[in-house]
């Protein structure tokens, strides 16, 4: 064995190992905690989001360059420090808004912080792999911990319709995702490609590297490459809630724990968003002529069915949900822009990168809010619960109004510059309407997210106690409240972020 390569190989993954060691740490020692020292595992668990950061933080070092592993099935790169920071990120404020939340719950038990920890290590690898083998593994141990975390509420049954739901719709997606892998690997299987100076290739024929060369040596007109890239794309489009496949999202949203109704929303969304420009960015290149108008199309169909569905909603977080669905369409109407003309379009890349990161936060705060809000005798996710939120907690109120406004895209906030970005590629690329569609539907977004502040602000409260927050969600919301706000009125740092982001790999066949 090669120890230096090891050594060299072993470090690309330090990040997830340190996650996957710590969770299995809350496993083994959470027996010996007694009922009043489970926020231990909080901690604990805190503690290997942070080592692992620092770990995330030391592969900055290899610079802008890709550098590949294991034979070239994972690679870390700007693109992957960019989306592991975010999942990290996502991952730390959902640990510190469950504290108290599963206390209420009565359901503080070790295996919730273990879970979250393995599934941010399967964020990481949808956004590190550069194998279809590596990249499946990560979404699966991503969406498996998602399943059982979904129905973490036992005794409750909205909770466990909620987690059956999801793992039904979620194993068909999966499996039209692995049919579609299992088509690409059978057309780089079939393919004649050798390595530089037609030495045989070194890496498998399920690398990245591979299939985009075997799909561009096919072209855009051939069968198999049509029908892996419907059903990779039906596939993906599950996994981010786009329209017509989105309708495991509201039920999901409503009936799993709220902490991890935000974490799903934000961690999941943006995963699966990671492994969809990895490949379509980069695998399916070659033949983008062939998704630009089913992408368009989806994102139009989003737009209008979240936007319109949400108007109806009584439910906060089904509310939510619908709207998430919204923000999926502009997100497609970026993807749009930067896969227009010969080498893309650098501004729609940016506006995604940008879009992804504040997206965030601003969602996770709103559920935040209905965390707070939750107590012993009210769950606290209906908008007549919300009513008289400024009499009984005037800083949750002010928050949440902070936040409605970014999610409708309202200036000077981060929601108003990742829609300007988005709308700014698309008129770059001559995608006039496109651009105009997005900006009506803000007109609807408006509406709804008002009405949660018209509940929260004018009607008068209906005798319930002022709302508690602990040390850890003040942190939380002061985190998340100042990335939203900052990022609106000098969004120049975080723009450097998502510009640094943009670097896809350029290792092919180990160069």
């Amino acid at each position: 064995m090669d120890t230096a390569a090891f050594r060299h190989d072993f470090f690309l993954i330090l990040p997830e190992v340190e996650l996957a060691l710590f969770g299995l740490a809350i496993l083994l020692f959470d027996f010996m905690l007694g009922v009043k020292d489970k926020a231990g595992n909080a901690v604990f668990a805190m503690l290997g989001v942070i080592f692992s950061g620092i770990s995330l933080y030391r592969l900055r070092t290899f610079g802008p360059e890709a550098v590949g592993g294991f034979n070239s099935s994972i690679v870390v790169d700007p693109f992957f420090l960019f989306f592991g920071m975010i999942f990290l990120v996502a991952t730390g404020l959902v640990i510190l808004l469950s504290v108290r939340y599963l206390q209420i719950e009565n359901e503080h038990h070790g295996e919730y912080y273990a879970l979250l920890l393995f599934a941010t290590v399967g964020m990481m690898f949808m956004a590190s792999g550069y194998d279809l083998v590596v990249l499946f593994l990560g979404l699966e141990t991503m969406a498996i911990s998602f399943y059982i975390l979904t129905g973490f509420l036992r005794h409750q049954r909205r909770s466990n319709e909620a987690a059956v739901k999801y793992l039904l719709l979620g194993a068909f997606s999966s499996g039209l995702l692995a049919y579609g892998f299992s088509l690409l690997y059978g057309i780089s299987a079939m393919a004649e490609i050798n390595g530089p100076l037609g030495v045989p290739l070194q890496v498998p024929r399920t690398n990245l590297d591979v299939v985009r060369t075997a799909l561009e040596l096919r072209g855009p007109t051939d069968l198999l490459v049509l029908l892996s890239l419907v059903t990779v794309a039906a596939g993906l489009f599950f996994k981010v809630a786009a329209v017509p496949f989105h309708q495991w999202a509201p039920d999901v949203y409503e009936g799993a724990p709220t902490t991890i109704t935000a974490y799903v929303s934000v961690a999941s969304k943006t995963a699966s968003f990671a492994l969809l420009l990895r490949l379509f960015l980069y695998a399916f290149w070659p033949v983008r002529v062939n998704w630009v108008g089913i992408i368009a199309a989806v994102a139009i169909a989003s737009l209008t069915l979240g936007n319109f569905a949400a108007i109806t909603q009584t439910n906060v977080k089904r509310l939510l949900a619908y709207s998430s669905i919204s923000h999926v369409g502009y997100i497609l109407l970026g993807l749009v822009a930067a896969m227009s003309g010969p080498d893309g379009n650098e501004t729609g890349l940016k506006g995604i990168a940008f879009y992804l990161f504040v997206y965030a936060f601003m969602t996770i705060g709103a559920f935040a809010i209905i965390i707070v809000l939750r107590r012993q005798g009210l769950i606290g996710d209906e908008l007549d619960d919300l009513n008289g939120l400024f009499q009984r907690s005037p800083a949750s109120a002010v928050l949440l109004l902070i936040f409605m406004l970014s999610l409708a895209g309202i200036p000077p906030l981060a929601g108003f510059v990742g829609k300007y970005y988005i709308f700014l590629a698309l008129i770059e690329t001559g995608h006039y309407y496109l651009a105009l569609f997005g900006a009506l539907y803000i007109v609807p977004a408006l509406y709804y997210y008002f009405r949660i502040v018209v509940h929260a602000w004018l009607r008068e409260p209906t005798g319930e106690a002022p709302t508690r927050v602990t040390p850890g969600q003040s942190v939380a919301l002061a985190v998340m409240c100042f990335v939203t706000l900052v990022a609106g009125i000098y969004p120049e740092p975080f723009i450097r972020l998502a510009t640094y982001s943009l670097t896809l790999p350029s290792v092919l066949f180990g160069r």
